[in-house]
């Protein structure tokens, strides 16, 4: 009979993310898992595999934590143009509150593993094609709803909000400041077709 696991399996993955996260993949290493997590090897094997399967894990883990969630919640609570920009806004709170500069765990995978690791590389596009997913959803309803202007595509309007996300996450590397990540949002409300004009420290 196997023994039960002396463990939170939800607390020991958050460690392998925080690990993974702040020193890449081939920066870490299992002793560094190990003390991050509490747990010994031997309980990290049986449990997660060995370190590539335990990174596979993280970053599923790190992306329904960081976008899943989000997304969900704020598709279904918000009106869709309403709902783009509060993603916008959480991520650049997340940003501003990120002390180590982290940046985005799925960026750094894909700057990092992506380019020599194809299995990486698929998960990070299936959950940027996720994010994309999203604003084109958003993008839809609201032409529809008549909140976004139909100027452009949808198709080329969720991949040009999934690029600035993109950017808004590397440039959280750099240890921004609040003004330099709305700035970099603003433009966006007018591809959406906002009438008004905000100022500094006047985001909606």
């Amino acid at each position: 009979m196997a023994r039960p696991r002396e463990f939170d399996e939800e607390v020991v993955l958050d460690a392998a993310v925080g690990c993974f996260w702040e020193q890449g993949y081939e920066a870490t290493s299992v002793r560094d898992l190990c003390a991050r997590m509490g747990i010994t090897s031997a309980s990290l094997y049986n449990a997660f595999g060995d370190k590539r399967a335990l990174y596979r894990r993280s970053l599923d883990f790190y992306a329904e934590r960081s976008f899943g969630e989000r997304s969900t919640r704020l598709e279904r609570s918000l009106p869709p143009r309403e709902a783009i920009i509060a993603f916008y806004r959480e991520i650049i709170e997340r940003s501003l509150g990120d002390t180590k500069a982290r940046g985005c765990m799925m960026v750094n995978s894909a700057l990092e593993a992506g380019p020599r690791d194809p299995e990486f590389r698929a998960v990070v596009a299936e959950v940027l094609g996720r994010i994309e997913a999203f604003f084109h959803r958003c993008a839809t309803a609201g032409q529809q709803d008549g909140s976004i202007a139909l100027t452009h595509d949808t198709e080329d309007l969720a991949r040009f909000l999934l690029s600035v996300l993109l950017g808004i996450r590397v440039l959280a590397r750099t240890a921004p400041s609040r003004d330099q990540l709305e700035g970099v949002l603003r433009p966006v409300l007018t591809v959406l077709g906002q009438e008004e004009r905000y100022g500094r420290g006047e985001m909606p």
